[in-house]
Parts: C-alpha cells; sequence; structure tokens
C-alpha cells in the first residue's frame, strides 16, 4: 500500500492532546482564536484519508467557509483529490470524502451513513441538528464528532458538555483562548479591558455564563437619574441622534458628560427633516452641547449635510457598520456592567436595554440589535452619546 504525506497545520499542545484523544466523541469548549477550527480540519482530513464518510456542520453555510478554506487547503497537498467547489465537497484518492452542510434545516440533514461529524460552533446549532439528524445517522458505521464551539449560554450544548463527563467514550475540555501559545498575554489582557465582564468571560475565557444573552446588565439599578431640561451652569453636555428608518423612531438622547448620566429623551416619529432639524436646534440651544452624534448611515446622510449647510451646530457623523456599532454597543454595556453611566426611568428605554440581543456572524463578530417586531433607536440613540463621554475608553469610529 502506498505512503501518501501531507504536511500538517502545526499543533500546540493542547490541539496534539485532543488528536492523540481516543474517544468516540469529543466535546470542545474553547476561546476564540484557541484553534478550535484548525484542529477539526485536521481530524476530518485524517478520518477522509481513511475512506471515512464525513460532514462538516455549521449554523450556516456561510459559517462554514473558514473550515471549507482550511479543508481546501489540507486537501490540495493530495496527490488525486477532487475539489468539487459548487458542492463543497472534498473527495479522496480511496472512498473517502468531506462535505460542508448547513444546519439550518435539520430535516436536509438526514439520510446518509457517516463515520465522522464535524459540528462547528455548535453552540449555535439547533439541538435536532444533533440529536434527529447527526446522531443516528453515526449509528450503523459506529462513527465518531467533535464539537467545536465558543458557549452560548447554557444551551443544549451546555447541558451536552455536562451529561458528557459522566459517559463512556466521550471526552470534554474547556480551555481558554490563553492556552493557544500562539496569543500574546497583551492580548488577552487588552480584550479583558475593553470588553464587557459577560463578553470577555464568554468568548475569550469559555465560560457558560447563565445570562450570556443580556447585553445590558444592572439596567433597573442605573434607572436613577434625574431628569433635566436645561444645561446646568458649568456642565457639558453631549447629545445622540438616531434617526428614523422606515417604521423605526427618531430618538435625542442628552448625556451629561459631567455626572455620566442620561438626563433628557425625545422620541418620536412621521416627523419630515426639517421639523426634526429644528426640533434638534431647539434641544441643542436648551443644553448647548460640545459634540452632535448623529448616525450618517440612509436617512442621517441627507440630514447631517442639511445641518451642516444650514445651521451652526457641532455635528459630528457616525458611520455605523457591524463593527463600530459592536464597539458602541460595547462599550455602553461595560458603562452598565461598572456602574459607570445612570439614566433616567423612561419606560421604553429600559425595556429596550432589557431586550436588546447578540447574534454570531460568520465572520465570528456579533451583531446587536433588537428582537425581531421590536426597536433599539433609543439604545442607539445612547450609544452614540456615551461615545463623547470622556470615560469611555473607545475611539470615535467616523
Amino acid at each position: 500500500m502506498a505512503t501518501l504525506t501531507i504536511t500538517l497545520p502545526k499543533l500546540h499542545k493542547w490541539q496534539q492532546e485532543i488528536v492523540q484523544s481516543p474517544a468516540r466523541f469529543k466535546i470542545i469548549a474553547a476561546g476564540r482564536r484557541f484553534g478550535k477550527t484548525r484542529l477539526a480540519t485536521v481530524l476530518a482530513v485524517s478520518e477522509a484519508l481513511r475512506d471515512g464518510r464525513v460532514w462538516w456542520v455549521a449554523p450556516t453555510y456561510p459559517m462554514a467557509t473558514i473550515g471549507w478554506r482550511l479543508i481546501k487547503s489540507l486537501c490540495q497537498q493530495i496527490p488525486g483529490v477532487n475539489i468539487r467547489e459548487s458542492e463543497r465537497r472534498a473527495e479522496m484518492p480511496g472512498l473517502g470524502f468531506i462535505e460542508t452542510k448547513s444546519a439550518d434545516r435539520p430535516d436536509a440533514l438526514r439520510g446518509e451513513g457517516l463515520d465522522f461529524v464535524v459540528l462547528d460552533e455548535c453552540a449555535f446549532l439547533k439541538e435536532d441538528a444533533w440529536s434527529q439528524s447527526l446522531r443516528p445517522a453515526l449509528a450503523d458505521r459506529q462513527g465518531r464528532a467533535v464539537f467545536i464551539s465558543t458557549p452560548k449560554g447554557r444551551n443544549w450544548f451546555w447541558k451536552l458538555y455536562q451529561r458528557a463527563q459522566d459517559l463512556p467514550d466521550w471526552e470534554t475540555w474547556q480551555l481558554p483562548t490563553s492556552e493557544n501559545p500562539y496569543i500574546s498575554a497583551e492580548e488577552i489582557e487588552e480584550m479583558q479591558r475593553i470588553l464587557p465582564e459577560r463578553v470577555y468571560l464568554q468568548e475569550v475565557e469559555a465560560q457558560f455564563v447563565e445570562d450570556a444573552g443580556t447585553v445590558f446588565r444592572h439596567v433597573a439599578e442605573m434607572s436613577t437619574a434625574t431628569p433635566q431640561k436645561e444645561r446646568i451652569p458649568g456642565h457639558e453636555y453631549v447629545i445622540g441622534v438616531d434617526l428614523a428608518k422606515h417604521q423605526d423612531w427618531s430618538v435625542l438622547a442628552v448625556v451629561d458628560l459631567t455626572t455620566h448620566e442620561l438626563v433628557y429623551l425625545d422620541r418620536f416619529n412621521q416627523v419630515d427633516y426639517m421639523v426634526q432639524a429644528r426640533r434638534l436646534e431647539v434641544l441643542a440651544e436648551r443644553f448647548q452641547p460640545s459634540v452632535i452624534i448623529i448616525e450618517r448611515n440612509s436617512a442621517g446622510e441627507p440630514f447631517i449635510e442639511m445641518l451642516q449647510r444650514e445651521k451652526d451646530l457641532p455635528i459630528q457623523p457616525f458611520t455605523t457598520t457591524n463593527a463600530t456599532k459592536a464597539q458602541a454597543v460595547e462599550a455602553l454595556s461595560l458603562a452598565f456592567e461598572r456602574g459607570d453611566i445612570r439614566i433616567i426611568p423612561d419606560s421604553v428605554l429600559i425595556g429596550e436595554l432589557q431586550a436588546f440581543e447578540a447574534e454570531r456572524l460568520p465572520s465570528g463578530m456579533l451583531r446587536y440589535g433588537a428582537p425581531a417586531g421590536m426597536h433599539d433607536d433609543c439604545v442607539m440613540a445612547l450609544a452614540l452619546a456615551w461615545q463623547g463621554t470622556s470615560t469611555n475608553e473607545s475611539l470615535f469610529l467616523w
């Protein structure tokens, strides 16, 4: 039998331990950039080279892209491999193959016997994908599986992790990002400094945080600010403006930079640009802000141009992307967590803050927003205003 030699990615000690474990089912709860995907790629390709039938299953096709790229890179070293890009399938010279799948529809994962399955970011999969589709697919061939993910609160992945510790043929690992020797200690310290504790514990320390779905904590305790109708002499102010889009609301949020409190909130809809501009101008006359931060996207761009052309206001545009929104939201979340902010007890704002949620993107980043059918206009106006506080360590992003 011919010997095939390929160059595998360099694995650190924890990756090597997991590869060498004889366990049939392996669960790896690990921090971001630990090396979960690289590890699983080595396991998957090794199985396929032994004529194994292998699936790589992610919550969505885009989320499987990183794994697929690593699989292709490794498989391209193999003479006679057939890479079928349109199917995201790599066929080995023998009978083995690796195919990437989406778990959007668990029923679509039925019908094929498998030797090995990688469940990528499995905390974000539906439990049915494993219990009703993938686990039965391993039965007739006594197949194996590896679960890789950062935690997502205490959902089914956490329950499986707990049960697995007492099951034969299962082995579990819980490993923080710091166990990857190629990530510097300075990077870990920087993430601990700038991230909310909840985010840091889950994304970096790989802990199963009980309230991981809560973006803003201690909202009720922080709702003790005294409303203000106008500027207090000697105080500085910033105004955050979130303009209406479609069925949303326009919101003006005034933060007192001297006390670090939200002291005024104006929420309205179905008002044209000229009326909105006048409303903002009157508010600025009352509070004399040092800066007015306005989202420039979509509705904001023409509004900002009009204000800059016709009004003498200290406008600072803010360009919103997933990355800049995440930074603004996480800075505000950190302020609530540390007790650096107080807000007026506005029921709409409190409701929006408590309902606000995070969703994992294919890139691995978190996308923040309101649940379906709800609004986050008050949250975003407050987040924009908080960008102007002297205690905010994040950068203005325009």
